[in-house]
């Protein structure tokens, strides 16, 4: 399947779908406290998306019940929201979709319950940073897997290594779209595959393990940890390809 280049008029479409995801994440953000429980921020995310004019697009899709992947302290990602409420030293990690006029966002933060340990804020940082990194080095012209590449050496670099088996993504007038984008190279070679070019909508999410990268899925078909069962991390923003550079487009 081809890679879907935007035009101007759907890019803007795009980021109004993603500055929903963005404020809908800082309102998460902010009332991450001590006692609140993971249903209630749910729903507190789900009023707001809906306030704004959109959908919460995670809610159905393929069978997820919440509007909020809500992955708590050895969760990574797609963790459901339960009645369990929040204590100091946990770490939280919030992935929201949008759909807006057909158009969808999507993003993924994590962040500290109160005083968390120097290794639990190191294991946010390398997420967030990798991210934020990742972002600063695409250009166009670049194969996605050269992107990956640099992905998995950040992360390794800091100590930690990436999750396998679950990747970034494009994003548009579907939530999943093509190219997939790994947080490690798969494959030997990082000049094979598809280009980056100008007008591309994609996700970035590094998904961080401490020492072991294989995934395990709960009983509950949907929250994935780690083999190593320590905790994780992951951040995400959707970005487009703007002359010739990663602009995002899921802040608030």
């Amino acid at each position: 399947m081809a890679i879907a280049l935007r035009k101007s008029d759907e890019i803007k479409k795009l980021r109004a779908a993603n500055k929903i995801v963005g404020g809908a994440l800082e309102l998460l953000r902010i009332n991450t406290k001590v006692g609140v429980s993971l249903k209630e921020l749910d729903a507190m995310a789900e009023d707001f998306i809906r306030s704004q004019g959109a959908k919460p697009s995670f809610k159905g899709l393929y069978g997820f019940p919440s509007a909020v992947c809500t992955s708590l302290n050895q969760v990574i990602i797609h963790g459901i929201p339960t009645d369990y409420r929040l204590q100091e030293g946990d770490v939280i990690g919030y992935d929201i979709g949008t759909e807006l006029e057909g158009y969808f966002g999507d993003a993924a933060i994590t962040v500290p319950v109160g005083i968390i340990t120097q290794e639990d804020e190191a294991l946010i940082a390398c997420a967030k940073d990798t991210l934020y990194y990742a972002i600063g080095e695409i250009k166009e012209g670049m194969r996605f897997k050269e992107l990956s590449l640099l992905m998995e050496k950040f992360i390794k670099a800091r100590g930690f290594v990436p999750l396998h088996s679950f990747c970034g993504h494009g994003i548009g007038r579907k939530p999943h779209e093509e190219p997939e984008i790994p947080n490690y190279l798969d494959g030997k070679d990082a000049k094979a595959g598809p280009k980056i070019k100008n007008g591309m909508v994609f996700c970035l999410e590094p998904m961080i393990c401490q020492k072991d990268s294989k995934p395990i899925i709960l009983e509950n078909k949907w929250d994935v940890v780690s083999a190593d069962g320590l905790r994780g991390s992951h951040y995400e923003h959707t970005v487009a390809v703007i002359n010739g550079k990663a602009e995002i487009l899921s802040l608030a």
